[in-house]
């Protein structure tokens, strides 16, 4: 037998196989979505902005599609009554979580709570973040950092409001590094000019490669037969748990011998696991995976909601007209804002909700993954299927609102809606069993960040620039930043001695 023939006849086993496969999946009566190839899926027919690509999907097939990357089976619904049958009374059935080869390292087979499977060790590390991390105390407790941190962008920002033009994004980002690193480790890594010291540069380099590494193995995880190709280096993928390991365990232990000099512990999140590690039974990789957790889920999410609210405020000037009457109205010329004026602030409330509904930053959130055979909107969900709700889409139904496409904070003037959660119809931070427990965390940023920016300027884009004609397309991604930077104009609107940063140290 030739050598050519020989190959055809080993090839045919493992089409059969998918074949075969794809056919007692179908025959199950699947979701509809786009016809895959074998092998490879659907993998070559997704557009690269994904949430998108399953919108215009979902518009051809119904609000509930299969779609096959490589082997596997993901469900993406599309509208809010599918979004509650997901997240709430199948919750328990599809809690768990699908973990990609890198995510599986990072997370030690899901010892944080971001990749954890739904069960005991969820349950737990859920309670530690619920009623000690992010409790109303806690928040409160940790209020002068958010306050420091806004005010210090402000300074920075009226220091450079004589420039032609500022990419707003980096003012926005700087603001979230120093929060979130403050808030996790008890310490601020950046000067006043900016600058970032040795050990901030180490994590943000520890931040990069783990995205990297991640991003390596992205074609092997969706097509397992290529994984002989792309193997997991284990020296380098050890190398860098053990780069994060050392930096994180060296904060710890400066934090253990603070405390045992002062005798008391400090609001950080660093601190609060530490004297909370006996009584939760904490292990050294579930405290370090926590506090990893926090940096990577709210270093860019936060500045990525403020960029977009800012870009649909300069689009629309009778909104900036409409936010600066109001807080000149509640907060004044005399003072600046402070969290306590939020309850006051209806109208920042509302832009805030309506930035969040056209430009969720997880508009596909994380997938949850199918512990046993479900069935979803009449439709055979298999056990490891993933399941994804779009929110993006969800918020953007025509069926649920009214001028979906339009920004007009005034619709939750009319009707309030919940959106930690309850409300099916606007989950920027998801909802069920898997809801982001510290929603409140980044809505109390967001508002406060956004409600600086419009009380101590007037924004406008920069010169020769239509409002209009904004770029308002999405890169590709887990999370939405912006394809291009804002750029805008800041016109100072309140007396010079307003702009000073306040400085907090805790």
């Amino acid at each position: 037998m030739d050598p050519t023939t020989t190959s055809l006849l080993l090839a045919i086993p493992p089409l059969l196989v998918v074949g075969i496969t794809y056919l007692i999946y179908f025959r199950r009566r699947l979701p509809p979505g786009p016809r895959p190839w074998p092998v490879v899926g659907n993998l070559f027919s997704i557009k690269p902005v994904r949430f998108r690509c399953f919108a215009e999907w979902a518009a051809k097939y119904g609000p509930i599609i299969s779609v096959w990357i490589g082997p596997t089976l993901n469900v993406v619904v599309s509208n809010s009554e599918l979004a509650r049958e997901v997240l709430k009374e199948k919750d328990q059935a599809l809690a768990n979580r699908h973990r990609t080869r890198s995510a599986a390292r990072f997370s030690r087979d899901g010892q944080d709570l971001i990749w954890a499977d739904y069960g005991p060790h969820y349950v737990k590390v859920r309670k530690v973040c619920t009623l000690e991390l992010f409790s109303p105390k806690r928040l409160e407790g940790l209020r002068p950092i958010r306050e420091d941190e806004v005010t210090a962008m402000v300074e920075s920002l009226y220091k450079d409001s004589g420039k032609k033009m500022l990419v707003l994004k980096t003012y926005l980002s700087a603001v979230a590094f120093n929060n979130i690193t403050r808030i996790a480790f008890g310490k601020r890594f950046m000067d006043e000019e900016g600058v970032v010291d040795k050990q901030g540069m180490e994590l943000k380099a520890i931040t990069v490669n783990g995205f990297k590494l991640g991003a390596s193995l992205a074609m092997a995880e969706n097509i397992p037969w290529l994984r002989c190709f792309f193997p997991l280096e284990e020296k380098t993928f050890a190398q860098h748990g053990a780069n994060r390991d050392r930096f994180t365990k060296l904060i710890m232990d400066e934090h253990t011998t603070a405390r045992e000099k002062s005798g008391g512990a400090k609001q950080h999140f660093v601190d609060a696991l530490l004297t909370l590690k006996e009584k939760y039974d904490l292990s050294d990789d579930t405290i370090i995976g926590l506090l990893w957790d926090m940096i990577t889920a709210g270093m860019d999410t936060t500045a990525i909601s403020v960029e977009w609210a800012m870009a649909e405020v300069i689009r629309n000037p009778t909104v900036q007209i409409k936010a600066q009457e109001e807080l000149d109205r509640v907060v004044g010329f005399e003072r600046i804002m402070t969290e306590e004026d939020f309850p006051n602030l209806h109208y920042l409330q509302c832009v805030v909700k309506e930035a969040l509904r056209l430009h969720p930053p997880t508009p596909l959130m994380l997938p949850h993954k199918a512990a046993d055979d479900v069935s979803l909107g009449g439709y055979h969900i298999p056990k490891g299927s993933n399941v994804h709700v779009n929110v993006w889409a969800v918020a953007r139904d025509p069926n649920e609102w009214k001028d979906p496409l339009r920004f007009s904070p005034e619709r939750f003037l009319e009707n309030n809606v919940d959106m930690k959660g309850h409300d099916f119809r606007l989950l920027p931070f998801g909802a069920g069993r898997r809801v982001c427990p510290g929603a409140q965390l980044g809505i109390n940023m967001v508002q406060s960040m956004l409600g600086h920016l419009l009380h101590h300027f007037k924004w406008a884009p920069p010169e020769g620039v239509c409002s209009e004609n904004l770029n308002m397309s999405e890169n590709p991604g887990l999370v939405t930043f912006m394809q291009t930077p804002l750029q805008a104009i800041a016109t100072p609107r309140l007396p010079a001695h307003l702009y000073k940063r306040i400085p907090y140290e805790m």
